[in-house]
């Protein structure tokens, strides 16, 4: 006599079935949208996250072999179809969860802030919103970090005016990292003996310098930590996603289109690494560059334009300074700018503790109280 299949057991085997890019089974990251069994014939609903997914046919393929396996199956048919938004963000959050459940161990505590500022290339000011935004978010009250993963072309330290050398505790052997401006700031300009020693250093070694800045530098508890990112999608990148899942990114671009364009791409990689990109930041805008980018690469990406800072020859000065120009006693059209950039970049980005509901809850009290007084 025929034993009968159940849906259970297709389902089990489902499980077998991976998708090689987000690395989960097929079943866990939501992508079976049906199972119907009649007699010895099956029929498989899949959900991929685009129509045009490269992976379709391995996926195709392993489904029906691995169901076509299953004893008195005869038959297996595979209706395949695009996932809604709906689904892809519930996909997106499965698989963003497996990230943190196998990421390895650092000092940067889980509810830390992680934000990482990126750029699809050079020359768009990353370094110097970085550094701003981590002196805003200080000056406002913030405990905050600053990571400088520009392994190659580090600046921090120069524009937050940062002197000495990284050093590690006697007891803890743990690297301390250097305090300006309220700042907790780390960089490999920090190690080297002045910052006009070239690092000629390879893909494994950039990704072990930002290992150790994550796992051998005591970050202490940290409202923020801000990663000052190299150009483009390489090794360091990568190593971020993989050592910091719960990481966000700003993206900064100019107004020009060659800039967006290039953009693109380092939101591209964030989100295939399901990292998600909270916003844009325009940078350098007005008569010479123009105005307008930032904005319509923010509409590209579906985020909101965080800020738009005009060019200002304030900024370039205050760096070279080491004053980050945030900080100005009577501030300029640059530091009103960035001044609003982090309080937006506070809303769409909270302070986990602001989340809780026992959190919302003391804020909402505070707010009462001051308006009562």
């Amino acid at each position: 006599m025929m034993s009968m299949v159940t849906r259970e057991q297709v389902l089990k085997t489902l499980e077998g079935v991976q998708d090689p890019e987000l690395g989960g089974n097929v079943v866990e990251l939501g992508m079976i949208t049906d199972v119907a069994v009649d007699g010895s014939a099956v029929e498989i609903g899949l959900a991929l996250t685009i129509a045009e997914c490269p992976l379709r046919s391995q996926i195709e393929g392993d489904t029906y072999r691995r169901v076509g396996s299953i004893p008195d199956v005869d038959s297996v048919n595979i209706r395949t179809t695009a996932m809604t938004k709906r689904q892809r963000a519930g996909l997106m959050s499965v698989a963003r969860q497996r990230a943190r459940d196998n990421a390895e161990p650092t000092l940067v505590a889980p509810t830390t802030r992680v934000v990482a500022i990126a750029s699809g290339k050079g020359g768009v000011g990353k370094s110097s919103i970085a550094v701003n935004v981590a002196a805003g978010l200080a000056k406002t009250g913030y405990q905050v970090g600053l990571l400088d993963a520009d392994i190659w072309g580090f600046s921090t330290p120069r524009m937050l005016g940062v002197t000495g050398r990284l050093e590690a505790h006697p007891q803890s052997k743990l690297i301390q990292p250097l305090d300006a401006h309220g700042v907790k700031t780390v960089s490999t300009g920090l190690i080297i003996e002045d910052e006009e020693t070239a690092l000629m250093w390879r893909g494994l070694m950039l990704s072990k310098a930002l290992e150790q800045f994550l796992t051998q530098v005591e970050w202490g508890a940290l409202d923020y930590l801000l990663i000052d990112m190299p150009p483009g999608t390489g090794d360091i990148q990568m190593a971020l996603t993989r050592m910091l899942p719960q990481a966000e990114m700003v993206v900064v671009t100019t107004p020009q289109l060659a800039a967006q364009k290039v953009a693109i791409r380092v939101a591209d990689m964030a989100r295939r690494s399901h990292m998600p990109v909270v916003g844009v930041v325009e940078n350098m805008a007005g008569e010479v560059f123009g105005n307008g980018g930032g904005q319509n690469l923010a509409d590209e990406l579906i985020v909101p334009l965080l800020g738009s800072i005009p060019l200002d020859l304030a900024v370039v000065t205050a760096g070279d300074n080491g004053d980050p120009v945030i900080l100005a006693e009577k501030p300029g059209p640059a530091a009103i700018a960035l001044t609003a950039l982090v309080a937006r970049l506070i809303e769409a980005v909270p302070p986990a503790e602001l989340e809780t509901c026992t959190g919302r809850i003391a804020k909402l009290l505070a707010d009462l109280e001051n308006g009562a007084a």
